[in-house]
């Protein structure tokens, strides 16, 4: 008898601690393109989903083959509307409630949809008219889903391109855009009033292309590395990955809106590229993926927002083999089309309850070397700002 107390305490520990490895995964999704002619069905892909630690899924349309292969999942469905879809949904409420009809009242509450994404990455491209009618086409969307009564249940947001930041040196005093001005004041609004998250899309990844010195890889890796000091927090920042949220942060901070939550739409490191694309390789794709992961699994969060894991969207599911630009823009995939691994960056649910690795790998050396609803999914979109970023705050 004496040694129950001592069972029932064991069995609460090991309750516990698998309740929170559980909600640890929440915070896993996954970006799936479609940009390709070679994706294995969609039903063939869901069962890949359930058989990782992944909860979440963002497609950049709102393809029903794929929403239906989700049904009864549990998974997480981020859809989107497609940029040249604003200026009717802005105009017209009639529209947003036809694109809810036929995009989402179909599937839900099956498929568990938690978010519509209107457009992406809209401040940074160089239609006005487009950004003009961003905020309008969320509150006809919102309208929309409140019409259906799924008001709270689905959020409303668009994603960001990290340029959207006009300072970031260092994270404490990281800004918006003042060209931006009204337009991001409104999104943040819409953001802070519905409880939807400000989506960003951050990359360290091309930040080190930009300064390819083996301490650069090792900080953006998550890797062993002396860090970078913010000036103002004496915070020191171990990698780029909690600089680069924190950056957003300071910003949403600074306009008044620090309780918008952050979700991390895209990011990612490519495991090949073309012969001038540095740092493009299986062992850095997989540090940094594995090593994320186990950050946002540790529930540690950022130096400015300690205790929380930001969600955040691996980009991504399968390369796009029908992509443009270099070689690298086809080669972030985590899976093939045959179901296997690329590389293992612990998805598997066999990997969740593990710890990470007491030390990480050293670094790897440069190499030499659909439907009208859908929005190309655009890793290289952020590379102009990442750029810029680390030149400018490159701390001694």
């Amino acid at each position: 008898m004496a040694m129950l107390p001592c069972t029932a305490a064991f069995l609460l520990l090991s309750f516990l601690q698998t309740v929170r490895i559980a909600d640890s995964q929440s915070f896993i999704g996954i970006n799936y393109g479609q940009v390709a002619d070679n994706l294995p069905p969609p039903s063939a892909t869901a069962k890949l989903l359930q058989s990782t630690s992944i909860q979440k899924v963002r497609i950049y349309g709102s393809d029903p083959a794929i929403i239906k292969a989700l049904a009864n999942t549990g998974i997480g469905i981020v859809i989107g509307t497609a940029n040249g879809d604003i200026p009717g949904l802005a105009s017209d409420p009639g529209f947003a409630k036809s694109w809810i009809s036929t995009n989402v009242l179909p599937f839900y509450p099956a498929s568990n949809i938690i978010l519509v994404t209107v457009g992406n990455e809209v401040l940074t491209s160089s239609d006005q008219n487009l950004k003009n009618k961003l905020l309008p086409a969320m509150q006809n969307v919102q309208k929309a889903l409140k019409d259906a009564s799924l008001e709270g249940k689905i959020k409303v947001s668009t994603v960001h391109a990290m340029e959207v930041l006009g300072q970031s040196e260092p994270p404490s005093s990281g800004s918006f855009d003042p060209s931006y001005g009204d337009l991001m004041k409104g999104l943040l609004e819409f953001n802070s009033a519905n409880g939807s998250p400000f989506a960003i899309n951050p990359y360290p990844y091309f930040a080190y292309t930009s300064d390819t010195r083996p301490e650069t890889l090792a900080f953006c890796l998550f890797q062993p590395n002396a860090g970078r000091m913010d000036g103002n927090t004496k915070i020191n920042y171990m990698n780029m990955f909690d600089a680069q949220v924190d950056a957003v942060y300071s910003a949403l901070n600074s306009m008044g809106f620090k309780n918008v939550e952050i979700v991390v739409a895209e990011t990612g490191w490519p495991y090949k590229g073309d012969d001038n694309e540095v740092g493009a390789s299986i062992e850095n794709a997989k540090a940094y993926n594995g090593n994320l992961i186990a950050h946002l699994r540790s529930m540690v969060g950022t130096p400015l927002m300690p205790g929380k894991s930001v969600d955040t969207y691996l980009f991504a599911l399968y390369d796009e083999d029908l992509k443009p630009g270099p070689g690298s823009e086809r080669s972030f995939g985590l899976f093939k089309p045959d179901l296997t691994m690329v590389y293992d960056a612990g998805l598997s649910k066999s990997n969740q309850t593990q710890p990470p690795a007491a030390a990480p790998p050293a670094p790897a050396p440069p190499a030499a070397t659909t439907t009208t609803s859908t929005t190309a999914s655009t890793a290289s979109s952020s590379k102009r700002w990442s750029v810029f970023w680390y030149v400018v705050w490159d701390f001694l």
